[in-house]
């Protein structure tokens, strides 16, 4: 079986021989793979009039089980990992759609809370549950036993990369 990148690896052996370009395979199919990844994952989300980062904010939402008291914008920033701007924005065009809601946080009024509308439940449910299935799917070539492999590879590959996560 070979792939796109096998292509380029054998151009590569071709012309430069004594040139180990085996870590180019590795990072050339994720490289390959997210994109191929993220354009199917926005398909879902354009299907219920979201971008990825809207849904982020929805599912953050949604999973932090924050009820009526919500999240601040530090907090959602935090669990998304973007900039406050980028969060500002998100919120912005949230808050245009009626699926969050904003409200000063009546125990701290410099403190502004970020929670679901029943609009927005609704909306990130129903998202959540495409795209749970759509990720279903991308991952069906593979086997259990495949994808948990997958998994503690890409996450070893990750924590050597990315910064600590404090709980």
């Amino acid at each position: 079986m070979t792939d796109s990148v096998d292509r380029i690896l054998s151009q590569w052996a071709s012309v430069r021989p004594t040139l180990d370009v085996s870590a180019m395979g590795v990072v050339g199919r994720l490289s390959r793979l997210s994109r191929l990844l993220e354009r199917a994952l926005n398909t879902v989300f354009e299907a219920h009039e979201l971008q990825a980062g809207e849904f982020d904010i929805l599912a953050t939402l949604l999973r932090s089980d924050a009820g009526a008291r919500g999240l601040t914008a530090g907090a959602l920033a935090d669990s998304a990992m973007v900039t406050s701007g980028a969060i500002t924005n998100r919120l912005d065009r949230l808050v245009a759609k009626q699926l969050i809601s904003r409200e000063v946080d009546p125990e701290n009024r410099r403190t502004i809370r970020v929670g679901l509308t029943a609009r927005g439940s609704k909306v990130v449910e129903a998202a959540l549950r495409d795209h749970v299935r759509n990720e279903e799917s991308l991952l069906a070539a593979l086997s259990g036993t495949q994808r948990r492999e997958l998994e503690t590879l890409l996450r070893q590959l990750l924590t050597a990369h990315e910064a600590p996560v404090t709980q």
